[in-house]
């Protein structure tokens, strides 16, 4: 690079600075000294600042933005005042919630932070086993895409649809692959910093470590664990969760779930900011909006980092369980998820601006019709999904050696009553026609080998907790209770939904 050239670039940076600067309140800006002389510190000085790295996870939503925001104001305000800063390398874990809309956010963020080229800093997504460099427009890998159909089906067809089994837990038992494959890649990193407010660090950690002790581990308090043993706890988790949900034939086979990257010898520390970052949304609108042209996503309600797309499949999935399960309207399952998804974003202090917002996208019969077909078109692109086999998911007639699979036929699919038989001898493994089996995995959505490895599986039952997969769900800090009434024994019943 000339210096010419690099004067050019450093006055860049400069007015990006003092633009991101101009976004922050007074106690922000004490907080970005604070976390400056943090920074510097672990590092092991000021003179050492230019050889360190830190790694910050970033899911595209307000929370980590902010954090790549301030991490940014602490780089270009290290630089300005010596000849070296830090290096910044931010990673994201791709998954189908990370729709075109959440990359377009992250591409905003990115050039409004004047990060694409700065060569202090590498942005980074992690697809399955690939690491690529960020890019707009960079497409879902197909092995990423059909590892996450195949978790969400068997998931949800071992659970009749439970929203949180379904849907979010593989993103969370998948960190510990995401952040050591960010962490290791190419030349490593010194620091991982989180980008989700304390509160969801919070959740998270007691989650896990309420997992691995009931699993029998001994394990120190999440506080005093280094980055490769937390990574470990995780991990041991989700090979136990993934056992469960595949069969034996999991492990060691990494085509079922995720593989940790080896770590390296030296590993990186987990730098903790949360003390110092606020996360009330309210107080840094203009900085997300204005600056970093954050845009709330029309597939999301946006109430919490992980949730993508996601919210609005679970009210799809709700929406269609009253209907096609329950015998009730499918506007009634949205009621109730919308009862539930708005004391989750007041819990989280959501401005009350964005949940008004959220709420009207239903506030009408023809709004809901239009959420509806929404859902749906983000349901077959996302994972080749539609009514059909969300309705097979929440009625679930595969597991318990199909035991409930004459009753899907005669609701729903009255003309296989005749190949009954036959659709038991193939979900057994056993010869039969093959049009048989092609119509099994329309009809599912899931390959002939995951019908079968159903097949010989019980329906997950959440009182048990020597299932992994109930403590998982009876562990979801947002889970709460809805009470519908069962529309043949005209019964109250009480169940529990996840928000996430």
């Amino acid at each position: 690079m000339s210096s010419l050239h690099e004067q050019a670039m450093n006055n860049v940076y400069q007015q990006v600075l003092q633009r991101l600067s101009g976004y922050f309140n007074r106690s922000e800006r004490t907080a970005l000294q604070l976390l400056i002389q943090r920074l510097i510190v672990a590092a092991g000085g000021i003179e050492k600042i230019g050889g360190y790295k830190v790694l910050v996870a970033f899911g595209g939503g307000k929370d980590s933005a902010y954090t790549v925001a301030m991490l940014r104001a602490a780089q270009l305000s290290i630089a300005a005042r010596g000849p070296a800063t830090f290096r910044l390398r931010v990673g994201t874990m791709r998954h189908a919630g990370i729709t075109s809309a959440v990359m377009g956010n992250m591409d905003r963020c990115y050039s409004a932070l004047f990060l694409h080229d700065d060569p202090r800093v590498e942005l980074l997504v992690i697809d399955q086993q690939y690491v690529q460099i960020f890019e707009s427009d960079l497409p879902f890998s197909l092995a990423g895409r059909d590892q996450n159909r195949s978790d969400l089906l068997l998931s949800g067809h071992l659970t009749a649809g439970d929203a949180r089994t379904t849907f979010c837990n593989r993103c969370y038992l998948g960190m510990a692959d995401f952040l050591a494959r960010a962490a290791c890649w190419g030349s490593g990193v010194n620091a991982v910093i989180s980008g989700e407010s304390p509160k969801e660090q919070k959740q998270y950690a007691t989650w896990i470590m309420r997992l691995a002790r009931h699993g029998g581990e001994k394990v120190d308090p999440w506080h005093t664990l280094g980055f490769s043993e937390a990574l470990s706890v995780i991990d041991r988790v989700g090979r136990a969760y993934y056992a469960q949900l595949y069969g034996d034939e999991a492990e060691p086979s990494a085509d079922n779930r995720p593989a940790v990257y080896p770590y390296r010898a030296a590993a990186p520390t987990l730098l903790t900011t949360t003390d110092l970052m606020g996360f009330r949304a309210e107080e840094h609108w203009g900085l997300l909006t204005d600056f970093l042209g954050f845009r709330f996503d029309d597939l999301a309600f946006n109430f919490s980092e992980s949730d993508c797309a996601n919210p609005l499949l679970m009210a799809h999935l709700r929406g269609l369980k009253a209907e096609f399960i329950e015998g009730r309207a499918y506007s009634d399952g949205i009621a109730e998820y919308l009862q539930l998804a708005a004391g989750i974003m007041r819990r989280k202090r959501m401005p009350a601006r964005l949940i008004k917002q959220a709420l009207a996208a239903y506030d009408s019969p023809e709004k809901i019709d239009d959420r509806r077909q929404l859902a749906e078109g983000y349901g077959q692109e996302a994972f080749g999904l539609g009514e059909t086999q969300w309705v097979c998911l929440l009625f679930s007639p595969f597991v318990d050696a199909g035991a409930r699979l004459e009753d899907f036929l005669r609701r729903y699919h009255p003309g296989m009553l005749v190949g009954l038989g036959d659709l038991h001898k193939t979900l057994a493994g056993q010869l039969s026609p093959d049009l048989v089996a092609h119509w099994l995995v329309d009809v599912s959505g899931l390959s002939l080998k995951g019908l079968q490895s159903l097949y010989g599986k019980r329906c997950v039952d959440f009182s048990d907790q020597r299932s992994i997969i109930a403590r998982v769900r009876a562990s979801d800090p947002d889970k709460q209770r809805v009470s519908t009434v069962d529309p043949h024994t005209g019964l109250q019943t009480t169940e529990l939904i996840s928000g996430r």
